[in-house]
């Protein structure tokens, strides 16, 4: 049996931990059953993210009739659009795996792993065992028992983000951010797209009044069912059939559609690895458990990433990474994570980004707090580029100004958040490292300091007119909402 300092499940992340483990003069193993690179480099973030792309593209040419710009219509080359993607991933992911089988270490074991003891597991035939062990195996896509849906050919978001050839049609079953962002992407192009959402609301994670204003945006677009159920598929022909049961009016609709698209959320990986012969728990859900250094119920073994379940964003995962490493190489040093101000984003039309508490949590709390808002179209830019449904909401503490979350619906919201990111990380978190910052007029990120700004300004004059910035002040406490 071939013992190391650590062993690392896992080559998304857990690579990362893996090679700078190495580097600093520890004996590796790397362990990765599929391709190399994890999920985001595979079948999530990268993928997704170029190939979403050319749907913005496209949808800046169907917009261009407003600016003044006449086009004679757009043709998609949907397969070259998809190789140019998948070859720059594979290449990518070949040249991680054709690194790792020239380097004794990390020394790269491929194959289903699991667990025989603590901190000792069997992989293609060879057990190998460590000092400490890093479980960084991901999720999977969530498979619902749905009558006729096993078989029937659907695809889940791996499948999805590698079509060669466009469907015309495209019912999607569930309406989070993968569902929402695979919308955006096949709908611009010119599928007509189908979301059935059991929730009232798409996205509904999100801050309440962005899931309003997104689902109403959504709903202009495709056709949006929500409070609804797909209680039966059948296929026939090359046709799905999804049999569709609305909560509120018990009304049976059947959405007919060339494509099938299952995307009702992710689940961890653990019950592939017998967590069970290591003394690793996990909770009701499957994700497993960790103390705030990362370390599960077996001592010595450690856990990051999606399989824990506290933020399932590779920059999350990237940010455990990091107190992984010095947790597990010093443990009479250990840091606890840190996880305050998290952001995430949604690449849609429009991008959604959050960062802090949502105003139903806050409700929920009893916390008090201040909103204050700007809607784009009330700002230079936003007059340019003609985002009429784009906003910038800052829920603040009104005693002290400190940013207790920010949430924005509108065009580059994933990029003019990180303002607000580093003020909370990096400042004192108070609404005034924005104020005090100069803004580049017309710049779109000036609506970030116009709704920063809107917590205090009464009858102030702005550019575009609209209503008063009073009028987006609203207080919190007892549960008022804005």
């Amino acid at each position: 049996m071939e013992h190391y300092d650590l062993a690392v499940i896992g080559s998304g992340t857990g690579l990362d931990v893996a090679v700078a483990a190495s580097n600093l003069g520890k004996k590796v193993a790397i362990i990765e059953k599929g391709a190399l690179g994890g999920t985001c480099l595979n079948r999530g973030c990268i993928p997704s993210k170029m190939l979403i792309h050319s749907a913005d593209v496209a949808e800046t040419i169907r917009r261009a009739p407003i600016f003044g710009i006449n086009t004679s219509g757009i043709s998609v080359n949907f397969g070259s659009m998809v190789k140019r993607v998948t070859d720059e991933v594979d290449a990518e992911s070949a040249s991680i795996e054709k690194a790792l089988l020239q380097s004794s270490n990390p020394r790269l074991y491929k194959g289903q792993c699991r667990f025989t003891a603590p901190r000792t597991v069997e992989v293609g035939g060879e057990a190998i065992s460590a000092e400490k062990v890093l479980i960084a195996a991901g999720s999977r896509p969530n498979i619902p028992q749905i009558r006729g849906l096993a078989g029937s050919g659907f695809m889940t978001s791996d499948e999805a983000l590698r079509l060669t050839s466009m469907p015309a049609s495209l019912t999607i079953l569930g309406g989070g951010y993968i569902a929402a962002e695979l919308a955006h992407f096949y709908g611009s192009l010119g599928t007509e797209i189908a979301i059935v959402q059991h929730n009232p609301l798409l996205v509904p994670s999100e801050d309440e009044e962005v899931s309003m204003s997104f689902t109403h945006v959504m709903g202009e677009k495709h056709r949006v069912y929500t409070r609804s159920e797909a209680v039966e598929v059948s296929r026939s022909n090359g046709t799905y059939s999804v049999e569709v049961n609305t909560a509120e009016t018990n009304e049976r609709t059947v959405l007919n559609s060339d494509a099938l698209l299952v995307a009702v959320g992710r689940v961890p990986n653990s019950d592939l690895l017998d967590l069970q012969n290591a003394g690793v728990r996990v909770d009701a859900k499957g994700y497993i458990i960790t103390d705030e250094y990362l370390e599960t119920t077996s001592p010595g073994t450690f856990a990051l990433g999606d399989i824990i379940g506290r933020f399932q964003f590779k920059h999350a995962a990237n940010h455990e990474a990091d107190y992984a490493l010095q947790n597990i190489l010093y443990p009479d040093q250990k840091i606890p994570v840190d996880y305050y101000a998290m952001p995430h984003a949604i690449f849609t039309s429009p991008q959604i980004a959050g960062v802090g508490k949502t105003e139903q949590q806050l409700k929920e709390q009893g916390a008090s707090y201040v909103v204050a808002k700007w809607n784009y179209i009330d700002s230079g830019m936003g007059q340019a580029i003609e985002d009429r449904t784009g906003f910038v909401k800052f829920l603040l503490d009104p005693d002290s100004l400190a940013i207790l979350g920010c949430h924005i619906m509108g065009t580059d919201a994933a990029s003019i958040i990180h303002e607000v990111i580093v003020a909370m990380r990096c400042g004192q978190g108070s609404i005034m490292n924005i104020l005090n910052a100069v803004h580049i007029h017309p710049a779109l990120p000036e609506v970030i300091a116009r709704a920063a700004s809107n917590f205090m300004v009464h009858h102030h004059e702005h550019d575009g007119g609209g209503d008063s910035a009073e009028d987006n002040v609203h207080e919190g406490n007892d549960g008022a909402s804005s």
